[in-house]
C-alpha cells in the first residue's frame, strides 16, 4: 500500500525556521517542531481562549491575531504566541457595584476613546459584534452587553488590536458579573436541586457512577442522547 505523501512547509516560530506538514494549526504545529506547550494550550477546541497567537503571513506587513488551535499554518508564516494579555482591568466590588450606581466611564474611561473602527470585532476569533457591545456599554444598556458578549473566551485579542487601548473583554466581563449578580433573579429550580444534594437524595446514584466503568458511562450517555433525539 503507497504511502501518503506529506508536504513540509517552512514556519518560523520566534525567530527560529521550522519544517512542519501543510495543514497543521499553528498550536498543532508548534508541537510538530518539538515545543511542548504547558501554557497557551487550554481546550484546543476554540472556546478558552489560552492561545492567543500574533502571525504574520508571507508577503505581508500586517500583523494579524488568531486563536494556535484554530488558524491554519502557511508557508513561510512568523508565528508568536501570548500566553497573557496584560490588558487594563478596573478594581471594583461586585456587591456594592449596582446598576443604578455604576457609572462604567469612571471605572473605564478609556471607553470614549472608542473610534468605532470595527477592529475589535474584526479581531475576535468567536466572531462576537463587539464594537457593538462596547457602544451598548456606553449607552448603559447592560443587557445588550449581556446578550453579545456572553460567548467571549476573554482571549485579549481585541484589546491586543484595539488603536484606543481599550480591554473589550474585561469591560464586557464587568458587565456581566454586575448584571448577573443584580439583575437577574435567582432560579427557584436550582435553590430546590440544592436542598436536594444537601439532603444526600442522589448519593446513591452518584455512588453507583463513580463505581461504573467508563465504557458503561458512554454507552449509557450514548443511549440517553439517542432516545433524546428520538424524542423531539
Amino acid at each position: 500500500m503507497q504511502n501518503d505523501i506529506i508536504t513540509l512547509i517552512p514556519v518560523i516560530v520566534m525567530g527560529k525556521r521550522y519544517e512542519v506538514p501543510h495543514g497543521l494549526t499553528i498550536m498543532k504545529a508548534l508541537e510538530y517542531a518539538g515545543y511542548q506547550l504547558t501554557r497557551g494550550c487550554g481546550c484546543r477546541g476554540g472556546v478558552c481562549g489560552a492561545c492567543a497567537t500574533i502571525y504574520r503571513k508571507k508577503g505581508q506587513y500586517r500583523l494579524q491575531v488568531g486563536l494556535a488551535c484554530q488558524t491554519v499554518v502557511e508557508a513561510d508564516i512568523y508565528i508568536l504566541q501570548l500566553p497573557f494579555f496584560p490588558a487594563n482591568k478596573a478594581l471594583y466590588e461586585i456587591n456594592t457595584t449596582i446598576p443604578d450606581d455604576l457609572n462604567i466611564i469612571k471605572l473605564y474611561p478609556e471607553l470614549l476613546r472608542c473610534m468605532g473602527c470595527n477592529t475589535c470585532t474584526n479581531s475576535c476569533p468567536m466572531e462576537l459584534e463587539v464594537m457593538n457591545y462596547i457602544s451598548a456599554a456606553i449607552a448603559g444598556n447592560y443587557e445588550t452587553v449581556v446578550e453579545l458578549s456572553m460567548e467571549c473566551v476573554a482571549c485579549g485579542l481585541c484589546a491586543a488590536r484595539c488603536p484606543a487601548e481599550l480591554a473589550p473583554f474585561n469591560i464586557a466581563l464587568l458587565i456581566r458579573r454586575m448584571v448577573g449578580k443584580h439583575l437577574i433573579q435567582p432560579s427557584p429550580q436550582l435553590a430546590q436541586r440544592l436542598e436536594e444534594i444537601k439532603a444526600g437524595k442522589y448519593e446513591k446514584e452518584l455512588h453507583g457512577l463513580k463505581n461504573t466503568a467508563p465504557g458503561e458511562i458512554e454507552k449509557k450517555y450514548k443511549e440517553l442522547q439517542a432516545t433524546k433525539g428520538a424524542s423531539v
